[in-house]
């Protein structure tokens, strides 16, 4: 199986592993950034094969500098949605943070 085979490349900043949702960068994040094994990233992601996480290692060593741009892509996109999310929270998440405060001051008056 050719390397390239491994993969769906739906735009080209969302390139998903074949057969499954999950794209290369939360891999990557993992193997890169927080310095998991391939082992245990292949059991954080039930839908990923080991040889799928091995088959996307050996992706980004061979398009390192091309990879890393997507890497950087993504986390800029990444922070600005959670920005926005913060400015602007969903009314579910506003509800949610309600009920947070509410339960706190209930356990304050019980104390």
């Amino acid at each position: 199986m050719k390397l390239e085979e491994y993969f769906n490349a739906l735009a080209p900043d969302d390139i998903r592993l074949k057969g499954t949702r999950i794209g290369i960068e939360s891999i990557l994040y993992e193997y890169i950034y927080r310095s998991k094994t391939p082992e245990e990233i292949a059991e954080q992601f039930h839908t990923v094969t080991l040889e799928q996480v091995y088959a996307t290692i050996l992706y980004y060593l061979h398009n390192r500098s091309e990879v890393d741009a997507y890497l950087v892509n993504w986390l800029k996109f990444s922070r600005t949605i959670r920005e926005e999310q913060q400015r602007n929270p969903s009314p579910a998440r506003m509800r949610f943070r309600q009920m947070q405060e509410e339960n706190a001051g209930k356990q304050l008056q019980e104390s």
